[in-house]
């Protein structure tokens, strides 16, 4: 199955949503224990949502909490097949 229809169908259920047609949410379940990108992709994007809630939940005149989800927002990608920052394809870190 394709990773991009996977990370649809886990953004659907993260906003509450059915998966999409033909899904369902076993083998969404399936997927993601034999994934390990859909795992990591699943993670970011749950800290990102979690990130604009708590933002969201900030007086509009606090400009810290708006840098700090902006922040995250740079350093996180959560494109598919992306590699998140400190690590190469394939899972392994960078050395540095």
């Amino acid at each position: 199955m394709l990773c991009t229809r996977i990370r649809t169908a886990l953004s659907a259920r993260l906003d509450g949503e059915e998966p999409p047609p033909g899904l369902t949410v076993h083998r969404l379940d399936a997927h993601l224990a034999d994934c390990r990108d859909c795992r990591r992709w699943e993670a970011q994007i749950r800290a990102l949502a979690t990130g604009a809630v708590r933002a969201a939940g900030q007086p509009e005149d606090d400009p810290a909490a708006a840098d700090a989800l902006l922040a995250r927002l740079r350093t996180v990608s959560v494109r598919p097949g992306a590699v998140p920052p400190g690590e190469v394809a394939g899972g392994g870190k960078r050395a540095g």
